[in-house]
């Protein structure tokens, strides 16, 4: 009878020629090991059990299938070391082989991710001839995956002279293991090209692989290749569905796999609880404990971890505190993660003490995690200093920060420097993290330190989103709307896709003075082309930009269609109106915060007081002040008394006003002062003028505001000698008048103008526009009020100055340079004079042009020849 190869191969395993199939120079290296009568290197000590030398005692020729049993058994009950003595034992008496006891060994080095010893039994297989064996050949694949040596797995998978799912599955959780998530999925589509069918492990990989790429339709289809298969009974199957519909947020198909399961194991109660957590539906994830307790279903460390947790996230301490008594009831309050889960958990939920009993019986096992749990629980519950200790503390006893801790610390401002922590974040090599940048740049740019910012930024290796966005947020708080503008285009060039926040940064770069009209209205746009413009961030950046813009109309829409807003988006429509002059609107606004039973905040009555300011509504401004003290319990800052001051000065209270600032808990501030002058020279109330200018020079003694102001009081009342005096003082000082600056937008560019400019190009056309308009206004009735002209000249000279100031050049140059009937908006940088408030009154009605102006104080919208501040500002 002739002999096949492969039993040949069993019988005779001492041949000195590899088999046909094994000649690739992989089998050959080996093989030459094999034959070359070396001994295992680093043996293990063989130390067997009473078990196995009573096994030994016997003749060993007798008991070989025996002792092949045993370390099976060894080898299924995962008691590796006894294992591979065991296999030690029997290779030293010279034993038979079977290609069971070497497939078992290699599993074991698997397990013990002994890589080494693992070659030495690969040698073995190919002296003894089991390298051809499916069941060897696959538990070497299984071995080298797992050893992370995935080239010399797929060599001996490459050169198997057959397979079965088995060794394909093995393969393929093995590209699993190592993070290779796209092998894994060509591996698996050539699986069923070739046919092979897969079985719930396979399936399991490849679910788990499709959830971290997020390939949710092909996870789908794999899903649909289950049913056929009916591994939708197998529970393990089930698991994996359940965790790749969690991870997808696909919560409902999640629960329809939950719910259609005969059978549920720990995994299957544990998926649920951890996946509802993480998308955020807390009760759903309270409620699936609950039946996992009354189904009788382990409770297994991870289930504590995730409950836990999920009592941190809601602020639940009584179920945390049930929680810990239950764990300690269980012995395993001693694992790590559920310890530091539960410092979490107080920690949130205010209760530091019992957070710090747990820490302190932590010990030796105190590491970075625990640290750092404790040093953002002192930082959420306000306790700055003892958050800055600990981190001290941390570094002392040689514990390294790692990402998380160095981005918590850095927002215990104003305790820390950043300066410093960025020297430790060099020395510990955190700088190019992303994370730990982000923090940092964060830092610098709520110190308005953007050069340091700047440069944190260019370092960062890989820019996400936040680094961008924080980039961004750091140039709207400067008002450098340029600097804004050009990190948002740098961002959408390379390729990365705006979030909600990014919007938000980039709007609010759009309000300042500088920025055109039309570039917030551009970004409104990007929103919107990118579904963003209904997030509550956005929403409200463009309420805040269209009013702070003059487009009080754009801000009142876009607040209208707010699905859900927040106290940004109250505070900013009722600013808004409050600077536009729509007074009335503004409470209103307020009166339905007050229906609907929101919660305010100091800016709320700012709003609300500057209204009634605007509007002359001194009562209702007093009312409401009582209320914010006496029924919302909102301590009066200096900004709510200096709103309280200007309510009074600019109804001619002056005397009230007084009372106001010799009330206050604390020193007058130069605005509040600044109030008091100003409406002393409307009011003409010399002596008060002369007090609040004196305590103005004390405080901003090179403000030229402050002189200015002082001055035109003198000269509105004839006091000229008095204006000469603080002219003469300005000059000793060297303070320089701040010149009356006018801009407008024409075309996306910005236009400004001096009073009696000449600079512009279209000049001519300017002042021939000026001349054309004066002779309409006296017609229409005009006569220019010289009062307006603090210097001592006649009065045809003061018309002429009159009529040159910077808003009207502004404005001539708007009907020369734009359609008839286009509106016009102009900002001033001063007070706009009460001539030229007139006058823009009339144009507005000879133009039929709607104008807005704002000047340092409010927004004038002019309109058929009215304004919105009813001629009180």
């Amino acid at each position: 009878m002739t002999l096949s190869p492969a039993l040949k191969s069993l019988i005779n395993p001492q041949t000195k020629q590899p088999p046909k199939s094994l000649r690739s120079p992989f089998y050959s290296k080996l093989h030459a090991i094999a034959l070359s009568g070396q001994t295992f290197a680093g043996e293990l000590e063989f130390s067997a059990s009473r078990k196995d030398q009573s096994l030994f005692d016997r003749s060993p020729q007798r008991n070989f299938v025996e002792y092949n049993r045993l370390l099976f058994e060894y080898c299924r009950d995962s008691l590796h070391q006894e294992a591979l003595n065991l296999f030690l034992g029997i290779r030293r008496l010279g034993l038979p082989l079977f290609g069971s006891t070497l497939s078992s060994v290699l599993k074991t080095c698997g397990c013990l991710f002994d890589h080494v010893f693992g070659r030495q039994v690969h040698c073995e297989c190919v002296k003894s001839g089991f390298a051809r064996d499916v069941n060897v050949s696959t538990s070497l694949v299984d071995l080298y995956m797992r050893t992370n040596n995935v080239e010399d797995g797929r060599r001996v998978f490459d050169d198997m002279s057959e397979s079965n799912v088995v060794s394909w599955t093995s393969l393929l959780s093995g590209y699993a293991h190592n993070k290779m998530n796209d092998r894994v999925l060509e591996l698996f589509h050539r699986m069923q090209i070739e046919g092979i069918k897969p079985n719930s492990f396979t399936f399991s990989t490849v679910l788990g692989v499709l959830a971290d790429e997020g390939i949710v339709a092909t996870a789908v289809q794999v899903h649909t290749m289950v049913i056929k298969n009916g591994g939708e009974v197998v529970t393990s199957v089930c698991n994996a569905l359940i965790s790749m519909y969690l991870k997808s947020k696909m919560v409902r198909d999640a629960r329809a796999v939950f719910d259609g399961m005969e059978d549920r194991d720990s995994i299957t109660w544990n998926s649920m609880v951890a996946g509802y957590v993480t998308n955020e539906l807390h009760m759903e994830a309270f409620e699936t404990f609950n039946n996992m307790g009354l189904a009788g279903a382990e409770l297994t460390r991870s289930t504590f971890v995730s409950v836990i947790k999920l009592c941190a996230t809601t602020k639940e301490l009584r179920l945390a505190r049930q929680l810990h008594s239950q764990v300690l009831k269980n012995g395993i309050d001693f694992d790590h993660n559920i310890r530091t889960g539960l410092m979490v958990a107080y920690s949130k939920c205010g209760e530091m003490e019992d957070a710090s009993k747990i820490f302190s019986m932590m010990r030796e096992m105190k590491d970075v995690v625990s640290w750092t749990a404790m040093i953002s629980g002192h930082l959420q519950n306000g306790a700055i200093d003892l958050a800055v200790n600990f981190f001290c503390q941390m570094t002392r006893e040689g514990v390294r920060p790692n990402g998380f801790t160095y981005s918590i610390i850095l927002t215990a401002q104003p305790a820390v420097s950043p300066f410093q922590v960025h020297a430790h974040i060099i020395k510990t090599n955190y700088e190019k993290s992303f994370s730990v940048g982000t923090a940092l740049l964060n830092a610098y740019v709520k110190k308005g330190i953007l050069d340091e910012a700047a440069k944190v930024f260019e370092l960062i290796d890989e820019k996400d989103i936040v680094a961008w966005s924080a980039m961004l947020a750091g140039y709207a708080q400067i008002g450098d709307t340029e600097g804004a503008v050009k990190i948002y285009r740098q961002l959408t060039s390379e390729g990365v896709k705006p979030n909600e926040f990014t919007f938000s940064s980039v709007v609010n770069a759009c309000t300042a003075p500088s920025a055109a009209v039309e570039q917030g209205k551009q970004f409104h746009a990007c929103s919107i082309k990118a579904k963003l413009n209904n997030a509550l961030c956005v929403s409200s950046a463009l309420v805040t930009m269209y009013s702070k813009k003059g487009n009080i109309e754009s801000a009142s829409e876009v607040f209208k269609r707010q699905r859900k807003r927040d106290l940004v988006s109250w505070n900013s429509m009722i600013c808004g109106y409050a600077q536009h002059g729509h007074a009335k609107k503004a409470l209103e606004v307020f009166k339905e915060m007050r229906r609907q039973d929101l919660e305010f905040d100091g800016i709320t009555f700012i709003g609300v007081i500057t209204a009634c300011t605007h509007a002359g509504l001194v009562d209702e401004g007093q009312q409401y002040f009582d209320i914010m003290v006496n029924e919302h319990h909102i301590y009066p800052t200096m900004e709510h008394y200096s709103c309280m001051v200007d309510l009074y000065s600019r109804a001619g209270m002056l005397e009230k006003a007084m009372d106001i600032i010799n009330r206050m808990p604390f020193a007058a501030s130069a605005t509040v002062w600044r109030t008091v002058l100003a409406a002393c020279r409307v009011h003409r109330n010399i002596d008060l003028g002369k007090l609040a200018g004196e305590k103005l020079i004390s405080l901003q003694p090179h403000d030229s505001a402050i002189y200015v102001l002082l001055s035109n009081m003198y000269a509105a009342t004839g006091h000229w000698q008095e204006r000469a005096r603080v002219r003469k003082l300005m000059n000793d000082r060297k303070v320089k008048k701040e010149a009356g600056y006018s801009w407008i937008e024409v075309k996306n560019k910005t236009y400004s103008f001096l009073a009696g400019d000449i600079s512009h190009p279209q000049s001519n056309q300017i002042y021939s526009e000026l001349e054309e308009l004066s002779t309409r206004l006296k017609d229409a009735g005009y006569k220019p009020d010289t009062s307006y002209v603090l210097q001592d000249i006649d009065d045809e000279q003061k018309e002429a100055i009159l009529s040159q100031h910077s808003e009207r050049l502004a404005i001539a140059f708007g009907l020369v340079a734009t359609p008839a009937g286009a509106p016009l908006q102009i900002v001033k940088n001063l007070r706009v004079c009460g001539d030229c408030h007139t006058v823009i009154k009339l144009i507005s009605k000879l133009e039929r042009r709607d104008i807005v102006v704002r000047d340092t104080n409010r927004f004038h919208h002019f309109k058929e020849g009215l304004c919105s501040c009813g001629d009180y500002w």
